[in-house]
């Protein structure tokens, strides 16, 4: 991609975007990011150091669209006023990803897939570098891809989580391994059907030809597809990854005892065997990808226990911005729940839980925008209360708690209502488990 003399828009000044705008420079395009909101200050002073132009506020959504090139962030939805301006102007988009893909001159392994996206990134990330492949988790986890473009020659493949967002504005990118994880019902309030959200899933797979990889979850149903295509199934006998007495086996070989790792959940086995078939695909010998599984442990906000007050367990399971999982996090409990749950309005209804939360929850409270919603779904079946914020409703399950229940924070959906994102949301969580526990003492 040449760019010299170029005149190039990006638009968002979040982590994706302030990278794209680098990267564009770094290759000699004058460079003009556009933010309607009010970026990092210090952020805006680094890029203008460098000769990077930023238009920040209601400016930036009313600028003219006189550029060769306009780059999409992933966080900006197309329906926003910066993004319509642009577009009523005649500009075309292409997104971080597809920009990035452009200067990679390694193989690409990309996962996308409504749950298990970070999980199965880590998972790959820490099989391939213990086994002898350097690489670097990127992407919509951590590092920009763009950012990590720009020193590719201390890499041998990188690994990329894709959203959908991502997806949407690619033209040519093309993953040496193309990893599918799942599909559930998520993010609604930007896409129109669950039809419209497959779609921009699916395009991960459009431009591999007959010499990549597809590894695949065996459950869903896939159009045909033109790569070389591996299978996964922790419910199914009949993919070329299967689950047979604990043990993930490889057409019909044993490959690796789940004990030999730090995982449990069907879930998170399904998680395994997605790394698994990604080092087939790359010719990974399975002891050497095997190094790196058996090490890994799951990050913070995932199931995490962060206590134990009084008999009672407390949860953190801040990551689950989906209604599958947070249905993941009830199924892998034994005990009775106590669940906090809700939060931005995502577009979808939590009445399909309630069979599982009839079965695993002794009382539910509830948080966000959804909270009323919810209240009005589940209040039939199982007591309910709704709580201002997240102090109040842990206390509150605190006090609807008894010895040997577990207080499970797994919101079901994201956390923009309220927090800063997943994670702010659960660090949240856990400060206040903290002040809880020195309250017992």
């Amino acid at each position: 991609m040449n760019l010299n003399g170029k005149r190039a828009a990006v638009l968002g000044l979040g982590s994706s975007g302030e990278a794209a705008a680098r990267l564009l420079h770094a290759h000699g395009a004058g460079v003009t990011v556009l933010d309607s909101g009010l970026p990092d200050p210090e952020r805006v002073r680094s890029l203008q150091r460098i000769g990077i132009s930023v238009i920040a506020g209601l400016p930036a959504e009313v600028a003219e669209a006189d550029y060769d090139l306009a780059v999409l962030s992933p966080g900006i939805d197309p329906a926003f006023p910066i993004v319509q301006n642009f577009l009523r102007q005649g500009a075309s988009f292409i997104g971080e990803l597809e920009l990035s893909s452009g200067f990679c001159e390694r193989p690409i392994v990309a996962i996308t897939g409504t749950n298990g996206k970070t999980t199965t990134t880590q998972l790959i990330e820490a099989m391939l570098n213990a086994g002898g492949l350097r690489t670097l988790a990127c992407g919509n986890i951590g590092v920009p891809f763009a950012e990590a473009v720009q020193r590719q020659e201390k890499f041998d493949v990188f690994t990329v989580e894709v959203s959908s967002f991502q997806l949407e504005t690619i033209s040519t990118f093309r993953p040496k391994v193309a990893v599918w994880l799942n599909l559930t019902p998520d993010h609604l309030d930007r896409y129109r059907s669950m039809e419209e959200y497959r779609a921009a899933k699916l395009r991960i797979f459009e431009n591999q030809n007959s010499s990549d990889y597809a590894v695949t979850n065996r459950a869903d149903d896939l159009p045909p597809l033109t790569a070389q295509q591996i299978r996964f199934s922790a419910y199914l006998n009949d993919a070329d990854l299967t689950l047979k007495h604990e043990t993930i086996h490889f057409r019909g070989t044993p490959v690796l005892h789940l004990a030999e790792t730090n995982l449990t959940g069907i879930h998170n086995i399904e998680n395994l065997m997605a790394a698994l078939g990604t080092a087939y695909a790359l010719n990974l010998p399975w002891e050497n990808a095997k190094r790196g599984l058996k090490g890994y442990t799951l990050l913070p906000h995932r199931c995490e226990q962060v206590a134990e007050i009084d008999g009672i367990k407390f949860i953190n399971d801040s990551k689950a911005t989906n209604l599958d999982a947070l249905a993941k996090a009830l199924e892998s409990q034994s005990a009775p729940v106590v669940l906090l749950a809700g939060g931005k309005d995502k577009g979808f209804e939590f009445d399909t839980l309630a069979e599982l939360v009839r079965t695993k929850v002794r009382y539910a409270v509830l948080i966000g925008e959804m909270a009323d919603r919810i209240f009005n779904s589940w209040s039939r079946i199982v007591p309910c209360s709704v709580a201002n914020t997240l102090r109040e409703a842990v206390r509150e399950a605190h006090r609807q708690s008894r010895q040997g229940d577990v207080v499970l924070f797994s919101p079901g959906t994201s956390s923009f209502d309220m927090f800063k994102n997943y994670a702010d949301r659960g660090n949240q969580f856990r400060e206040i488990i903290r002040e809880l526990k020195g309250e017992s003492v």
